[in-house]
């Protein structure tokens, strides 16, 4: 894979298998998780994507995959916080003190909290443990700029909902250009969730049962690349929705050194900067599907070493 390319997508999937439209269940998903993490595409994948209520559960199967409860680096794990959030905060303080004395690691580096009201966010920050990277969910109906403000005062992170199983899970282009833009000129860095397991925009079906209705959905490509030139140049936004609504590859051009669609360009320090200070990360409820895409484009010259999804 180039190298320009392999920068861009890095660690860039945080794996959701327990989420429709996959909703798997958890010892598969870890499972699946386990899998991908030694398949040649490994270099992809983040986190795994829990719900805080399954925390225990989580550590209960824990001694079926016995590397990631010892080893140096363990899995990394991204726990979603529901609106009981403040017990499930203590819940987390417990569980990663508890690991600590059995000398056992369990990588929780970040957090991603349900839609709140601005006021609310201030309150979990209060209560967040250290060294956490938190995600906090902005409806896109709700006005952007008191997010933007307690964001900036917390130096939390945003989270932005791009689709779902039904069509109006789907942000349209403008509503999503406009808020990667706003993020971007407020600094203030962001994962996207749900919506994204091809790599172009085009019309793909909702779910995997055969009677799916379909919808046309955004595509990873297109969104790490507009977040990577917002972040790094200023984009109008008639430019914005270009980048995001490009249906070919054929108008991005990918070299060992820059990645360039039209006139612009974006070097590898660029790229990896943008990367690690603005587009985190997306959630997906497969790994195959990206990998499945990016060979079809002609990225991937191997296959998986075994499936990764149901």
């Amino acid at each position: 894979m180039l190298t320009s390319l392999k920068r861009l997508l890095s660690s860039i999937v945080d794996y959701a298998g327990l989420f429709p439209p996959a909703q798997i269940g958890l010892p598969e998903s870890m499972t699946i998780y386990d899998r991908a993490h030694s398949s040649p595409h490994g270099w992809m994948l983040d986190r795994f994507v829990l719900p805080a209520f399954r925390l225990h559960e989580w550590i209960s199967l824990l001694p079926t995959f016995h590397r990631a409860m010892y080893l140096s680096k363990p899995w990394s794990l991204s726990v979603i916080l529901s609106k009981n959030w403040a017990t499930e905060l203590e819940q987390i303080h417990q569980i990663r003190e508890t690991a600590l004395q059995r000398d056992y690691q369990i990588g929780i580096n970040a957090l991603e909290v349900v839609p709140l009201s601005p006021a609310e966010i201030q309150q979990v920050c209060l209560n967040l443990p250290a060294e956490v990277d938190t995600f906090f969910e902005i409806p896109f109906d709700a006005d952007l700029e008191p997010y933007l403000e307690i964001l900036q005062q917390t130096g939390a992170a945003a989270k932005l909902r791009t689709g779902g199983i039904t069509r109006d899970a789907f942000p349209d282009s403008i509503q999503l250009s406009q808020h990667i833009l706003s993020l971007a000129k407020a600094q203030i860095p962001f994962k996207a969730t749900a919506g994204l397991h091809h790599a172009l925009r085009g019309n793909y079906r909702l779910t995997y049962q055969p009677e799916s209705d379909s919808t046309i959905m955004h595509g990873f490509l297109n969104v790490a690349i507009l977040a990577a030139f917002a972040y790094q140049q200023s984009l109008i936004l008639d430019e914005a929705l270009a980048i995001l609504e490009e249906p070919s590859i054929a108008q991005f051009q990918f070299s060992p050194t820059e990645v360039s669609w039209r006139d612009r360009s974006l070097s590898i320090p660029e790229i990896e900067l943008s990367r690690q200070q603005f587009f985190r990360s997306f959630g997906s409820c497969s790994f195959q599907e990206p990998i499945d895409d990016l060979h079809t484009l002609g990225f991937l010259w191997s296959a998986p070493l075994m499936p990764l999804t149901i």
